[in-house]
């Protein structure tokens, strides 16, 4: 048996100002009440919200702040994500600390939630590290897992537990709990979805184990939740099979065929003729008034 302790904070987060002293008040009452803890992460964006006019440059006092946390309270810790000034960019980064309060890494998110996350540059770069005798963790941040090469890519990289800091306030949360056990299954891991709420999302963090199965799902109020995982159970899929039954990791690993969608090289007509990455305009109502445009009794029409 290989255990490890994670907490995912779900909590209110409002743009604009700082929530680092809830979060730091969060923090230290739930290493009080549950000091068995290993890790703690919280979600997308909580330091400051969802607004670009908060990027600042990195290294910083606010991550410096997470960093003496970290080591105060000798936990790895993922303060969820903060907006990045980086050669005349922005980017969302997520830093992660290790109990020394040292940067592990920082990872940029790859895939912005455009049109709508707009002005944000989406990174290249995996984020891959190793918690000693324990096992090997990957980051990867909202959106990103709508994209199954990053989940993917990790996995086959060793990666054993998906850490993955949400911020979603759109209706279509349901559809990202359904991704979350995909992933998990699909990749043979466990994944951490923690979301949070007010301008920082509508709650119902989850977290999934190496069968796909719903471990734990949040409300959607402000929340602690300390998961005890044993990492054995994602070598145990990964060797057996999910449930005994799939290996899929195996399954990729001995398939021969090179998928050569990713060709950088490659056309692909289909995707050019979606059109452009941008927000959805009011098509009905532009329709209704080329209809009324071009009816010869259109006076008839608008009464």
């Amino acid at each position: 048996m290989t255990p490890f302790s994670i907490a995912g904070i779900q909590m209110k987060v409002r743009a604009g100002n700082s929530n680092v002293p809830v979060m730091k008040h969060k923090l230290d009452v739930l290493m009080s009440v549950y000091p068995w803890v290993d890790m703690v992460m919280y979600s997308e964006l909580c330091p400051f919200g969802p607004l670009t006019h908060n990027a600042m440059e990195f290294p910083n006092s606010i991550e410096d702040e997470f960093r003496a946390m970290a080591k105060k309270h000798k936990i790895w810790l993922i303060p969820g994500s903060m907006f990045q000034k980086k050669h005349g960019r922005v980017y969302n980064t997520a830093s992660v600390i290790n109990p020394m309060g040292e940067i592990v890494g920082r990872y940029d998110k790859m895939f912005p939630f455009l049109p709508y996350e707009e002005g944000v540059t989406g990174g290249d770069e995996f984020l891959i590290f190793d918690v000693p005798k324990v096992g090997r963790f990957g980051l990867s941040i909202c959106y990103d897992m709508w994209f199954p090469e990053t989940s993917r890519t990790l996995a086959v990289q060793g990666v054993e537990v998906i850490l993955h800091p949400s911020l979603t306030g759109t209706i279509d949360r349901d559809i990202e709990l359904a991704n979350a056990q995909a992933t998990a299954a699909i990749n043979q891991c466990f994944v951490f979805d923690i979301n949070g709420l007010a301008d920082g999302g509508t709650g119902r963090s989850i977290v999934c184990g190496p069968d796909g199965r719903v471990m734990y799902q949040a409300s959607t109020g402000p929340e602690m939740i300390p998961i005890e995982i044993d990492l054995d159970r994602v070598r145990s899929s990964r060797d057996r099979g999910v449930l005994r039954l799939g290996q899929t990791l195996k399954s990729f690993r001995d398939h021969k065929k090179v998928f050569d969608i990713y060709d950088s090289d490659k056309k692909l007509p289909y995707l050019d003729s979606l059109g452009p990455l941008q927000k959805p305009t009011e098509t009905t109502r532009q329709l209704k008034l080329e209809v009324l445009e071009q009816h010869p009794n259109k006076e008839d029409l608008d009464k």
